[in-house]
C-alpha cells in the first residue's frame, strides 16, 4: 500500500559537480538549498541582492549582473533612519548612506564576475505577486515595512511573466554561453496573501516555468514544489507558521535534489565531506583531553587527504580548526 504520491524526478542530463560554479537566486527557499550546497563544500553564490521573490524582481536583478549595474545615492532611499535600496533585502539597509552603497556595489561586482563564469543558475520564484511604488510608478523587490498605502498590489499575468523571463534567459545566455539553469518553484505558502490567492499565485509560477522549459533546451525544472505539496502532504513536514518547509521536509527535497542532480562519484564524496564538517561543528566537552586531541589530529588527516584528493574543495576552515 503506497502512502506516498510518486513523481518521477529525471536526472539532469549534465550532472552538477563539485568543480562548477552554482549562482542561486529567488526566495528563502533559495537559501536553504544554497546553504546546504555550501555545506557540502560546492562554489556557491546565492541571492546577491537577498531573497527575493517575484518573478519581476529576479528578473531585473539578473540584468544588473550582467551589465554589472552600480548604485548611487540617487538610488536610496531614507526610511526609519536607514539607507534602503527598493531593488534589494533589508540585509543591505545601513544607517550610512555610504556604507549601504559601498555593500550593494561590491555584491553588484560579485555577483557580475561570478555569473560570468558561472556552470549554472538556480532560480526559485515563490510568488506571482509584485508591489509597485504609487509614487514613482516603479516595481520594489522589498517593501521595507514602509506603510501598505504607498504600495499598489498586482498579480502578475502568465504572460507578462514569460516575456520578462524569455528576455532575461536570451541576454544570460548571450552573457554566458554556457550557462544552464534549473527553475524551481519555492513549497513557503504566501498564506498572507490568502490561500486562495497563493495557489493562484503559485499556479501561474507553474505556469511561466513550464512555457519556458519546453522553449530552451538549457532549462531545466526542479519539483520542489510538487515534493512538499504533493508528496509529503501533512501539516507536520511544517513550522508553526504552517507556512514555512520545516528541517525535515526541505532534507527531504535536498535528498531527492541529490538523485536527480548528482552522480554516484560525487554522492560518494558529499558522504565524507559531511563527516569532515560534522566533526568541524562537534562541540567538545573537553577541549584540552587526549581524547579530543586525538579526534583532532584523525580529522585533520582526513582533511587534508581529502583536499590532496580535491583540490578545488574549499577545506581552510576545517583545516584551520583540527590544527588547532
Amino acid at each position: 500500500m503506497n502512502f506516498f504520491a510518486h513523481i518521477d524526478l529525471k536526472p539532469l542530463p549534465m550532472p552538477i559537480t563539485h568543480q562548477q560554479k552554482l549562482l542561486l537566486i529567488g526566495s528563502c527557499f533559495t537559501e536553504h538549498i544554497g546553504n546546504n550546497l555550501s555545506d557540502l563544500k560546492f562554489n556557491v553564490l546565492q541571492n546577491p541582492n537577498g531573497i527575493l521573490f517575484e518573478t519581476e524582481s529576479v528578473a531585473r536583478s539578473l540584468v544588473s549582473y550582467i551589465q554589472h549595474k552600480q548604485y548611487a545615492a540617487a538610488d536610496l532611499f531614507h526610511y526609519n533612519e536607514l539607507w534602503q535600496s527598493w531593488d534589494h533585502h533589508s540585509r543591505f539597509s545601513n544607517p550610512s548612506l555610504e556604507a549601504a552603497l559601498t555593500a550593494i556595489n561590491q555584491s553588484q561586482t560579485e555577483a557580475h564576475h561570478f555569473l560570468k563564469d558561472a556552470d549554472w543558475l538556480i532560480i526559485t520564484l515563490g510568488s506571482s505577486f509584485v508591489y509597485k511604488l504609487n509614487d514613482a510608478g516603479r516595481f520594489v523587490a522589498n517593501c521595507h515595512k514602509a506603510p501598505g498605502q504607498w504600495f499598489t498590489k498586482h498579480l502578475l499575468p502568465i504572460d507578462e511573466q514569460i516575456a520578462l523571463l524569455d528576455n532575461t534567459i536570451h541576454q544570460l545566455f548571450h552573457f554566458n554561453p554556457r550557462l544552464k539553469i534549473i527553475f524551481t518553484i519555492s513549497p513557503v505558502r504566501h498564506l498572507r496573501d490568502g490561500v486562495v490567492e497563493n495557489n493562484r499565485s503559485k499556479a501561474r509560477l507553474l505556469e511561466t516555468v513550464h512555457h519556458l522549459v519546453n522553449k530552451f533546451d538549457r532549462l531545466f525544472y526542479f519539483p520542489a514544489y510538487e515534493l512538499v505539496i504533493d508528496v509529503l502532504r501533512d501539516y507536520r513536514f511544517y513550522d508553526i507558521d504552517l507556512a514555512h518547509p520545516n528541517y525535515a521536509a526541505t532534507q527531504f527535497v535536498m535528498d531527492k535534489f541529490s538523485e536527480c542532480a548528482f552522480t554516484e562519484e560525487t554522492k560518494s564524496l558529499i558522504k565524507t565531506i559531511r563527516q569532515i564538517v560534522t566533526a568541524k561543528n562537534h562541540k567538545a566537552f573537553n577541549p584540552e583531553s587526549q581524547q579530543h586531541q586525538a579526534f583532532l589530529k584523525q580529522h585533520y588527516e582526513k582533511a587534508v587527504q581529502l583536499a590532496q584528493e580535491h583540490p578545488y574543495l574549499n577545506l581552510q576552515d576545517e583545516l584551520q580548526y583540527f590544527k588547532g
